[in-house]
């Protein structure tokens, strides 16, 4: 009986409000998704990929990317043969092209919080084989100035999100932004380094009820570019004794 009233009341609202592609605006079939059109024009990451930072192997012919095994075995581009990341792990759902960029740019400054499932659930596929090794997902966090100019945190939607969809408990709190960084669109690696070296830190109190002594920590953001803000709260985070870090994001920037 439950689900039928519930069936009856989800066909009502869907005929005053029908689902929408979460791309073009297009009517569709179901909530949540796109139409096929714009599913055509993203183009989603998938293996062969460098075992650490998750690179995609197959998009990019230049003679950095290396493939080559490191020690244990794993195959690895040649950025992270030649320095590994702070994090121990990162996978995206998208490369970041003008198409995915559209979807990202509404979520994160057009309060179009209702892409969050949508979002989520590419992201939920691109973490598989991560989530059920998870002590917690913690969301690159803003800064309070720039979270009360813009009244919510786009990787915070897609923790709690995440969190409802994994079983993986989430905090929003427990990693926090101390310094308000300037915007790092138009800066290179190495500004974007020094400009984000030592914002982030760890409530110690939130750390300690969380256990994140020894934990493994899903660290989730938007989009995954130079590496250098992930490496950052990762390195944070690692300070505070947390085991290992796995980074997730919607799209990664590709060479």
């Amino acid at each position: 009986m439950i689900e039928w009233v519930r069936t009856v009341a989800t066909m009502g609202v869907n005929a005053i409000l029908p689902p929408r592609c979460g791309g073009c605006g297009d009517v569709t079939d179901t909530t949540h998704a796109v139409c096929a059109a714009c599913w055509a024009g993203l183009r989603f990451i998938t293996a062969p990929q460098c075992a650490c930072c998750g690179y995609p192997f197959e998009l990019d012919d230049s003679a950095n990317i290396g493939g080559d095994p490191d020690e244990s075995g794993q195959i690895l581009c040649g950025n992270c043969l030649q320095k590994k990341p702070a994090f121990d792990q990162a996978r995206a759902a998208l490369v970041y092209d003008d198409h995915s960029r559209e979807y990202l740019l509404r979520f994160k400054h057009a309060d179009r919080g209702d892409l969050t499932p949508l979002l989520a659930r590419w992201v939920y596929q691109a973490g598989r084989g991560i989530w059920d090794q998870a002590d917690l997902i913690v969301p690159v966090p803003l800064h309070r100035r720039r979270l009360l100019k813009r009244r919510y945190n786009q990787s915070g939607l897609l923790a709690a999100k995440l969190s409802q969809m994994t079983g993986v408990p989430w905090d929003g709190l427990v990693l926090g932004r101390q310094r308000n960084t300037r915007s790092l669109g138009g800066l290179g690696p190495s500004s974007r380094k020094r400009e984000v070296g030592g914002a982030f830190v760890v409530d110690e109190v939130r750390a300690e009820k969380r256990n994140l002594a020894g934990a493994r920590v899903v660290l989730v953001d938007d989009v995954l570019t130079t590496g250098a803000t992930a490496n950052a709260c990762v390195r944070a985070l690692k300070q505070s004794g947390v085991m290992h870090v796995s980074v997730i994001t919607v799209a990664r920037v590709v060479r």
